[in-house]
């Protein structure tokens, strides 16, 4: 007697495909064709997923739609009963997307999954969204817990170049550092210009590390300071903590990084010597003929952890989303209410043998 098969969850996968461009007569633009191609690798990997759990009982239905990086079209798709239906929504992408998205759905109560974007959730207001990629500031909480647990300096130097963004990974940085120290760690704030650091000198240990905090994206500034720092290296020991974005910046050389005791917090660090690791390399070569980026990795880990919730038969309108360990980023997720859930998990790196190596 043959057993019946389980009844197939239902997800629906909302990419910015951009279908429209592939027709007869259209074309790609880079920028689109970019977003075309992340989109697939996404669907890779996440297609990758589900068949290695179907392979163990479980049953999925897939369904795919473009959201075309168009808000109206996302606006659209969020009325779609089909996708309505669906036990998990994942996507739209990109922040406007996701906005138009979910002000349709914000009394629905099944979890709508942003895969990719770091936006803070306060920008969509929405209590069934969970963000997947941490946002900003609890990169800056994640660097203040370590400073603060495992380094208990009695000083952290903030280096500001005066652009008011800096205050988005700054201010919850002061905020963590203040509450888990009680405020015994000073913090000194200090706006830097043409990399004078002179003021600093008096303030310095001769002999304890020196606990600097970067946290500009702006090449021109991190030049300038970071050449300076690397001069006051010479007679003091320092530790520099910088922002997450410095690892894709080419301009950064990995010796000045290293001299200078660079960490940097990640959500993207992938163990290529696990064992894990490898049979997924090996099981998404032999699929689709081709290495998997950083978005199928991605696409992977989001296919396995939803779809074992949904093969568990989880009420996903209840559902409690558990610590996961991926293989690009593990997933610790609290809830904040009408915001949804949040990702907070990120990793600490450090800049050892001109690579980063994973701290924590």
């Amino acid at each position: 007697m043959k057993t019946p098969e389980a009844k197939a969850s239902v997800i629906s996968l909302i990419l910015p495909l951009g279908l429209d461009h592939a027709v007869a007569g259209q074309s790609y633009t880079a920028a689109k064709l970019k977003t075309a191609n992340m989109s697939v690798e996404y669907y890779q990997g996440f297609k990758l997923a589900l068949d290695s759990l179907t392979s163990t009982g479980s049953n999925y239905k897939l369904q795919i739609f473009d959201s075309k990086d168009d808000a109206a079209q996302s606006h659209s798709l969020s009325l779609n009963p089909q996708v309505k239906n669906s036990e998990i929504i994942i996507g739209p992408v990109f922040p406007d997307d996701v906005k138009a998205f979910t002000a349709m759905l914000a009394s629905a109560r099944k979890p709508i999954i942003s895969p990719l974007s770091p936006a803070a959730p306060a920008i969509f207001r929405n209590q069934n969204l969970v963000t997947m990629t941490p946002p900003l500031e609890y990169h800056a909480m994640g660097a203040a817990t370590y400073i603060a647990k495992s380094i208990k300096p009695k000083k952290v130097f903030i280096l500001n170049s005066g652009f008011s963004d800096e205050k988005l990974y700054t201010s919850p940085f002061k905020r963590t550092l203040d509450s888990l120290s009680k405020r015994k760690i000073q913090v000194v704030n200090i706006t830097v210009t043409r990399g004078n650091l002179t003021p600093l000198v008096v303030q310095l240990s001769a002999k304890d590390q020196n606990i600097f905090l970067v946290s500009s994206t702006k090449q021109a500034f991190l030049m300038v300071t970071l050449r300076s720092l690397d001069t006051l290296s010479k007679k003091f020991p320092v530790t520099l903590f910088g922002h997450p974005s410095w690892e894709k910046f080419a301009f950064l050389k990995a010796a000045l990084l290293q001299r200078l005791n660079t960490h940097i917090t990640s959500t993207d660090k992938v163990d290529y010597k696990s064992a894990e690791t490898n049979t997924f390399l090996r099981s998404y070569r032999r699929t689709y003929h081709t290495e998997p980026t950083d978005f199928a990795i991605k696409g992977f880990d989001h296919g396995l952890y939803f779809g074992k919730l949904l093969a568990d038969g989880e009420d996903m309108s209840k559902a409690e989303f558990e610590d996961y360990t991926g293989l690009h980023n593990s997933f610790h997720f609290i809830k904040k209410p009408g915001l949804g859930w949040i990702n907070t998990h990120v990793d600490i790196l450090k800049y050892q043998n001109f690579d980063l190596k994973k701290v924590e």
